[in-house]
């Protein structure tokens, strides 16, 4: 993370005044949301008179407000988080939230996008291998027989699903397989009104996954999250009583952060 270190290497590509703003911004801090101006010179190491220019040009540019006494920081500061999020890439967003999820419930956990007629996958928190194939970012698989997959194709157009699906090889993967197009659209409608998929023994004989669609600010499906689970539990039905709030919380958490 040191490589700014590096890039500048000699005194006149340092600016000095970009730096101190910095500090000044970084001196507000959640405990301390109003400072005056001395508060401010101390926490950023500044003189008192450098401290007051930075904050009354924060002030001028809508940055910072200032009522007589204490300077505050506005939401437009919020600006320079949300454009560093949105030039992130999906995987490192997703990475985190996912390491969480999977600790907290003790299973792998996986984002995927659609491609074509297959799901990639972007993301993955392992806890146990359930699966004989190795899943990991790159891997893909059919999206009309897995979870993620028909999250991710009940979100288009149906007719558009409808030919994704035709395009597909559907041979049954295991006895469990559903195979014929028109069943196959009838659970996308289920997926779409209910908001998840559940696969059980589908893709393979032991395996079950629930998914979610993870949305974007606009409400729009950008990918979709999965738990994957050995199939001991009697009824499939106790996988989403017991894994989908979790996977609900995480849906909700990105959605504020995914542009």
């Amino acid at each position: 993370m040191n490589n700014h270190v590096h890039m500048v290497n000699k005194s006149t590509d340092f600016v000095g005044s970009l730096a101190k703003g910095l500090r000044v911004i970084e001196a507000f801090q959640a405990e301390q949301p109003r400072l005056s101006i001395t508060d401010v010179a101390q926490a950023a190491e500044l003189d008192r008179a450098t401290a007051r220019r930075c904050l009354l040009t924060l002030v001028e540019l809508g940055y910072a407000e200032y009522d007589g006494k204490f300077f505050a920081l506005t939401p437009r500061v919020l600006r320079l988080g949300v454009a560093a999020l949105a030039s992130m890439p999906l995987p490192q967003i997703v990475q985190p939230w996912l390491d969480q999820l999977s600790d907290q419930v003790g299973q792998s956990c996986s984002v995927s996008v659609l491609e074509g007629a297959e799901i990639l996958y972007v993301a993955r928190a392992a806890q146990r291998r359930v699966m004989s194939i190795g899943l990991m970012p790159g891997s893909r698989l059919p999206a009309f027989c897995t979870s993620m997959g028909r999250v991710l194709l009940a979100a288009l157009p149906r007719d558009e699903a409808r030919s994704l699906i035709e395009s597909s090889d559907l041979a049954p993967r295991t006895a469990h397989s559903l195979t014929d197009i028109s069943d196959l659209m009838q659970e996308l409608d289920r997926v779409r009104r209910q908001g998840y998929a559940l696969v059980d023994q589908e893709v393979e004989i032991g395996l079950r996954a629930l998914s979610v669609p993870l949305l974007n600010q606009r409400g729009e499906t950008v990918a979709a999250l999965n738990i994957g689970l050995a199939a001991i539990q009697s009824n499939a039905a106790e996988v989403v009583s017991g894994y989908l709030s979790d996977m609900l919380r995480v849906q909700a958490g990105l959605k504020r952060v995914l542009q």
